[in-house]
């Protein structure tokens, strides 16, 4: 079992680490559900290269306003 310390940082059980293949100083990403469950999830370098290659570019707006509509 893993305890918060006061910055708030967890160390994960070894057993995880090797099952999860999480090494020291690889990057995490964390996410918590409606439940209040949170996954910790490894990146992996170039994962999601190529994800969006199908979709096309509008030039009718600019990044700014693309932005703005994503947070409506």
């Amino acid at each position: 079992m893993a305890k918060v310390g006061a910055k708030r940082q967890i160390t994960l059980p070894k057993q995880q680490c090797i099952a999860a293949q999480i090494t020291a100083g690889d990057i995490v990403d964390c996410f918590v559900d409606r439940q209040g469950v949170i996954s910790i999830v490894k990146k992996h370098s170039g994962a999601a290269k190529g994800v969006l290659r199908h979709v096309a570019i509008n030039t009718e707006i600019s990044e700014q306003e693309s932005i703005e509509i994503g947070r409506a």
